[in-house]
């Protein structure tokens, strides 16, 4: 377990490359196999496939996930499907598979390349008889053109003579954590193509794949097609000598029925018309190429940072959809099984201001999704007795809510989930991304025709979801959960009601420019959702009047109703632990206890950070920070806990919560890295170096920075787009205060 309050922490350093794009893996360990998996995760916008090995290993957790292709089951409603497995490629040596656990491996390295995305392992393998080859494996999805896939193996003889046989497949049925969600409608092969024609149990989505063999330095090797009708396989072999290298190439095509009408037929096609691998792999780096360009940051003097800081950007743009806006990017990414691939508020509020700032393209397909949304939001409003757009805490392809009511605990015994009925702040975080996104953007088009409507629809949720409060003359929120999960049922939490009255203020300010820039385009959209000066008046009343329980001498807020009285413990008497306390103590205990999961209060003053001065930062700091779970609580606190650390000027506070962010995958420092890459930690990751070390605030005249650097950052370097124009920012530690400085399209040089 690493202790990231060190300095010099003990990260895996085998991971660490001195370039700074690499994560290097230079020695198999089998404990390790799942975490690696997560690790070694390629996606492209479309799907990601986990970093298994194209031959398999045992009791490995082989994924490929789609965004969109969701399926029924149990308890949870709907679940993103595994889908069939594109990676086989087994390579027989003399009769004997190559495989990680037979033989001996007497030279492994294995290597995710962050700036051209690809993963690329070499084996120097021992067989049980003796026979020594060097294997050279490399893969990628391709960011140029979604829907293809490709392996290249090189096999190098070093001591052995004889027969080599290379068999690539698909696993046509593939479960999704013991659930079987897909039937095989049809497969075969001709004239050295493959394919399969799958299709989900209930939803009805199909899938078609094709796949193709290319060889390269034996003239004489043939490829013929196996088991046709049961799992068509391409099989080709080769007489090697001592030296001999060959090389095969595995090109996959993939479609679904949302894609196209027939995939199968579209995947075949494509297949044809499919170049060499060297030919595709120059277009997938190209699209690279173009990404980093704008969303890379350079850190000069610390090689921890600037690597676990690209890990965790390569995982978010590699997720990222690129082509459909009926998707939006689950808290595990596309690389594991956890929360289903339900959509929570993780993309709106701690990945979203990445995309808007450096792929505001792909701000707005991730904000198209919650508009698509709209009539679902509608209906769950309905359904729970309320007026205008209520969001689903966990929504999927129809934006419909999908949190389990019920779940088993490990004794069986039936846990009511409370989530999809009252964690209600999911619709202020949609509102305030959507602001944002215009606030960053000045896109006034799309906040015409898609923000708006999401912005005033959702106030009206909240002008029916407040009551008044007669003894105390204000609108109370009542019966919610907040951020801060360990604490259920809470009356007027501090978090939802200042995120609320933000909203009404913000929706005021919207109307108001709506009237004065697009007064037509307001007027159908006000009589569309029966806005009358009525709402308006309301909305002035009920953001007047919210109950706060604030000091106001010292400026510290209750995070809600009664916290206060909330038994206080020391957390040193549960130490050392290996899981949260709410683990520990069980949930209704943790629920009568100062205990966060992440702390709501803070999270607030950072959303809303212009409206709180330095003294009432402070004396939230100091009585919430010593209350949250840090570091088994949720992996959405540390960075903004950077952040306000920064503010604070508390620079090593800030740099030890960065750590745990930044780290949480690549050094498993929650030891649940298996399970999925922490989207949500990586965005925030990305907040914590440009809006805390940075310091970087948005003015009338454009971005600035007031950066207060980590004393080992010699240099940092990122760009932003800001009302149409880029800024570059070039920071290093004798910088007090620096605007932005403006360019049309400057490429960054990583000069480590």
């Amino acid at each position: 377990m690493l202790d990231v309050s060190i300095k010099n922490s003990q990260l895996n350093q085998q991971l660490l490359n001195t370039i700074g794009w690499n994560i290097v893996e230079t020695e198999f360990n089998p404990t390790k196999l799942h975490h690696q998996e997560t690790i070694f995760t390629l996606s492209n916008g479309y799907l990601g496939t986990r970093g298994t090995f194209e031959e398999g290993y045992p009791n490995d957790s082989v994924a490929t996930l789609i965004h969109g292709v969701y399926d029924d089951v149990e308890i949870a409603y709907t679940e993103l499907v595994n889908c069939p497995n594109w990676l086989p490629l087994v390579v027989t040596v003399a009769g004997e598979r190559f495989s990680m656990d037979s033989g001996e491996i007497i030279n492994y390295e294995r290597r995710l390349d962050l700036r051209l995305g690809i993963v690329s392992r070499d084996i120097r393998w021992l067989s049980p008889k003796g026979h020594t080859l060097d294997f050279h494996f490399e893969r990628f999805t391709s960011l140029a053109d979604r829907h293809v896939l490709a392996i290249r193996c090189q096999i190098t003889s070093i001591n052995f003579e004889g027969d080599i046989s290379v068999e690539a497949g698909f696993d046509a049925k593939p479960d999704t954590q013991g659930v079987q969600h897909w039937r095989t409608i049809n497969q075969g092969g001709i004239d050295r193509i493959i394919w399969l024609q799958n299709q989900t149990l209930h939803s009805g989505i199909q899938l078609g794949m094709a796949a193709k063999l290319v060889v390269e330095g034996d003239e004489t090797a043939t490829i013929r097609i196996d088991n046709v009708t049961v799992s068509p396989t391409l099989t080709t072999n080769f007489q090697f000598f001592p030296g001999k290298t060959v090389t095969v190439e595995k090109i996959v095509t993939l479609f679904t029925s949302r894609d196209v009408e027939i995939p199968i037929a579209a995947a075949i096609q494509r297949l044809a018309d499919e170049p060499r691998y060297s030919t595709l792999l120059a277009a997938h780096i190209a699209a690279w190429e173009r990404v980093w360009q704008d969303s890379d940051i350079i850190i000069e003097g610390d090689r921890q940072a600037q690597l676990s800081v690209r890990y965790n950007l390569f995982q978010l743009l590699a997720v990222a959809p690129r082509h459909d806006n009926r998707v939006s990017i689950p808290p595990k990414t596309l690389s594991g099984f956890a929360y289903r691939g339900h959509i929570f508020w993780d993309t709106e509020i701690f990945i979203l201001p990445f995309l808007t700032f450096t792929q505001p393209a792909l701000a707005r397909n991730l904000l198209a999704y919650r508009y698509n949304c709209l009539s679902a939001a509608r209906r769950k409003a309905q359904e729970a007795g309320y007026q205008g757009a209520m969001f689903a805490w966990e929504s999927a392809s129809t934006g419909d809510e999908v949190t389990p009511r019920w779940v088993p605990d490990p004794n069986g015994n039936l846990v009511r989930i409370w989530c999809g009925d009252i964690e209600v702040h999911i619709t202020v975080d949609v509102a305030y991304a959507v602001w944002h996104y215009w606030q960053t953007t000045k896109d006034d088009e799309w906040m015409r025709d898609y923000g708006a409507e999401i912005f005033f629809d959702t106030a009206v949720f909240w002008e029916s979801r407040v009551q008044w409060n007669q003894e105390r003359h204000s609108y109370d929120i009542l019966d919610v959960i907040g951020p801060d999960e360990n604490h259920d049922r809470v009356n007027n939490n501090a978090f939802t009601n200042l995120m609320v009255q933000w909203h009404l203020q913000s929706a005021l300010a919207l109307f108001d420019w709506m009237q004065q820039v697009y007064p037509e385009a307001l007027a159908q959209l006000a009589q569309k959702l029966n806005l009358t000066p009525e709402n308006l008046h309301q909305w002035t009343q009920i953001q007047e009047r919210f109950f706060v329980n604030q000091n106001a001498k010292t400026g510290l807020i209750e995070q809600f109703e009664g916290f206060f009285q909330l038994e206080d413990i020391n957390f040193a008497d549960y130490e050392p632990r290996t899981k949260s306390l709410q683990g520990l103590l069980g949930i209704e205990a943790t629920n009568q206890k100062q205990i966060l999961k992440q702390p709501d209060v803070l999270m607030l003053l950072y959303l809303l950070r212009s409206r709180y001065n330095q003294q009432t930062l402070a004396s939230n700091w100091d009585y919430y920070t010593q209350r949250t779970d840090h570091t088994y609580g949720s992996s959405l606190g540390p960075a903004i806990h950077a952040i306000l650390a920064c503010d604070l000027n508390q620079p090593n506070q800030a740099y030890n919560h960065f750590l745990r962010a930044a780290l949480v995958d690549l050094e498993d420092v929650r030891s649940n890295a298996a399970e999925g890459i922490h989207a949500a930690s990586a965005g925030g990751v990305w907040q914590a170096v440009v809006f805390g070390f940075a310091g970087v605030r948005m003015t009338e005249f454009g971005p600035i920075a007031c950066p207060n650097l980590p004393h080992n950052w010699k240099r940092l370097q990122f760009r932003l787009q800001w009302h149409n124009e880029w800024y570059e920012f070039d920071l290093q530690q004798e910088t007090e205060m620096v605007m932005g400085k403006e360019v049309s399209a400057v490429k960054l040089i990583d000069k480590t």
